[in-house]
């Protein structure tokens, strides 16, 4: 079959067999550009734009890329530098040509990627909407289907407005944006997402001219940037487990008045409110060190615990992760401090634009790993939530994130909090070397008085609600969280709470775990309380940081803890009493028990104490309790002054005659 091929140095055609490897198409192409680095070699189907290197379809045959008789392919390359060895004089007898040494080195990174299991769920799903017959347009039976009955695609426009769902979920808008036809086509066998990128091209493509700051051209510099509302989300709904969670979390505040902010640690799950959706669960919120004010706080970043309590949070049952971020703004109100001030609405603002650019800053940290993007990494599902004052002055949860041109923009420097929280500033263009800086255009679309969507230059500043994207929230009918106590002390709550091992070691004195051993069935009610009191986030992380539990045993302690059967099942405490860390905790809570006061002991005699005396308080104790003329009354024994309740010859104590 004829292929045609047009780059900087002309337009060429090759003639090739179909089941040709697409290395006899690279090496065609290099002989007609001696010049070119095979390793910059991209293809693409289009004059601009879908670019793909070489070294990501190596292997592929021209059929299999779906390319027929007479296709143009549009070829970019970069020259090699003067020093770079030519092609055509290998170093030994038996070198390949570059082209072929190049593509069999690629890799196609987004095949290798590891998923998150709530993506592998979806794509294993068609996610078609079901419909129901129609009563009055469905003219075939009962096992028929027609045009009215038939299931809707996940993004259908109709089906989101009637239901009122405002954004596509993530694998609604991947189903979208996927190719539909042959699954070999080479449009069905590349990425269909490209992360955004407002930086300029460094070096430039063309290369023409030297590299920015020095010089720019259309090659190089990004396009003009139109903010508009991000059509999907990739979180749908955040569902905090239990309303202890957000509750412990709030303690601090109502004590001190001072913010608070904390890690949300939890898992992503489908979520069926939504057409192939996804909801972060929280399943416990963690506290890094932090410095709290009336008006805001202090955060050290990065956050040196980080990886620990991500080792940690692995280990769970089921596995969970950093899902997001949570802080509080509430302010009491003068006149009634029971209630705070409403601040954050349509009016005023939902995000602050210091506070979306931090978002941006936390989801580019955070992104999301994907097979559907060419870097195997688009977007984040780290979710921003804030505890803050409802209409009627009560404290509720509000849930967002920043659009994937809010990352962006960030990533390139271009953007920055103003003064008026509601306002976000677009930086000036900076061409200083080592600082450079290349601002676009960057325009908003909105509705005038009339009802007419017009344009407007985003310079200087524009409204940060371009920026956000909403996520619903709630908490489940039927709670069930995996950490099943939240009573233990918090972390970094310094002055408020303080976290100790002998607190530690005192709770498990009391509740009889030095007397359980494993395979024992006959403490199955202490084993519970027990179980009940270690399923706690706070504790587990708090006795990673003892020294006294390997990093195996915390694997262990952590996944028994959080097991979905810990309460219905507390014989599992057994793997975790067999571990070497919990052995020697036992150790040394046994040998640190205070030691108790001497108890009185009752002897047959009272050798030490006269017997006149004894006599004498025995005869008092009878005044006092003076028996009754039947047998059944008390009677003081005078040897060791015993109230014996039955009348007898000898005190049922000392055994001595009454």
């Amino acid at each position: 079959m004829l292929v045609r091929v047009r780059s900087k140095d002309g337009n060429f055609r090759f003639d090739l067999q179909p089941s040709a490897d697409i290395s006899e198409l690279v090496s065609k192409i290099l002989e007609t550009a001696p010049n070119a680095d095979p390793s910059t070699l991209t293809m693409s189907n289009q004059p601009r734009g879908g670019e793909q290197n070489v070294s990501n379809i190596r292997g592929r045959t021209l059929q299999s890329l779906g390319l027929k008789h007479g296709d143009l392919i549009f070829v970019s390359y970069k020259e090699k530098s003067s020093s770079t060895p030519s092609t055509a004089e290998p170093s030994t007898s038996t070198a390949q040509p570059p082209a072929t040494t190049t593509v069999a080195q690629g890799s196609r990174i987004w095949e290798t990627v590891q998923e998150d299991p709530v993506d592998t769920y979806w794509r294993s799903k068609d996610g078609m909407i079901p419909r129901g017959r129609d009563a009055t347009f469905c003219k075939h039976g009962a096992k028929g289907m027609c045009d009215y009955c038939m299931p809707l695609e996940p993004y259908d426009a109709a089906y989101h407005k009637a239901e009122a769902i405002k954004h596509l979920s993530y694998h609604a808008y991947l189903r979208k944006r996927t190719p539909k036809g042959n699954p070999t086509s080479a449009s069905m066998a590349l990425p269909p997402l490209n992360p955004l990128d407002y930086r300029v091209k460094v070096p430039c493509p063309s290369g023409g001219h030297l590299p920015w700051p020095a010089g720019i051209c259309t090659g190089c510099q990004p396009s003009a940037i139109t903010l508009q509302s991000q059509p999907f989300r990739m979180v749908d709904h955040l569902e905090i487990a239990s309303m202890d969670i957000v509750d412990r979390f709030l303690q601090a505040w109502r004590k001190t008045g001072l913010q608070r902010f904390g890690w949300l640690i939890g898992r992503y799950e489908p979520y069926d409110k939504v057409p192939m959706g996804v909801k972060a669960v929280v399943e416990a919120i963690h506290e890094p060190p932090q410095q709290g004010e009336l008006d805001g706080l202090t955060l050290g970043l990065p956050w040196e615990d980080e990886p620990r309590i991500l080792d940690l949070a692995k280990s769970a049952s089921p596995p969970l992760t950093i899902v997001g971020y949570i802080f509080t703004d509430l302010d009491p109100t003068p006149e009634d401090r029971t209630k705070n001030v409403y601040k954050r609405h349509a009016n005023s603002f939902y995000l602050s634009s210091l506070e979306a650019i931090f978002a941006a800053t936390l989801q580019r940290q955070h992104p999301t790993l994907s097979r559907s993007s060419p870097t195997g990494k688009f977007e984040s599902r780290l979710v921003t939530a804030v505890l803050t004052a409802t209409e009627d002055g009560q404290v509720d949860v509000a849930a967002y994130q920043v659009s994937e041109q809010a990352c962006a923009m960030v990533e390139a420097d271009m953007i920055e909090a103003s003064v008026d929280p509601g306002i976000v500033r677009v930086k000036e263009e900076d061409r200083t070397q080592g600082s450079a800086r290349y601002v676009p255009d960057v325009f908003f679309t909105y509705k005038n008085e009339y009802g007419l969507e017009v344009k407007k230059s985003a310079k200087p500043c524009f409204p940060v609600e371009y920026l956000l994207v909403n996520v619903t929230h709630g908490f489940p009918q039927s709670p069930s969280p995996s950490f099943r106590s939240t009573k233990f002390s918090i972390e970094n709550r310094h002055g408020i709470e303080e976290q100790q091992v002998e607190q530690v070691m005192q709770t498990l004195r009391d509740l009889g775990a030095l007397n359980m051993q494993p395979g024992s069935s006959n403490d199955l009610h202490k084993r519970v309380e027990l179980a009940k009191w270690l399923s706690d986030w706070h504790l587990v992380a708090f006795l990673g940081t003892t020294q006294l539990f390997s990093a195996e045993d915390m694997k262990i302690l952590v996944q028994v803890t959080s097991s979905p059967r810990l309460l219905e099942e507390p014989q599992s405490l057994d793997a975790l009493f067999a571990t070497e860390g919990w052995q020697t905790f036992m150790t040394i809570v046994r040998e640190s028990a205070p030691s108790r006061p001497p108890q009185p002991t009752v002897t047959s005699g009272n050798d030490d104490i006269p017997q006149d005396v004894l006599d004498q308080i025995a005869a008092e104790e009878a005044a006092s309790h003076p028996s009754g003329s039947g047998s059944s009354g008390l009677r003081i024994c005078p040897h060791c002054t015993f109230e014996n309740e039955h009348s007898g010859r000898d005190c049922e104590v000392c055994g001595l005659p009454l």
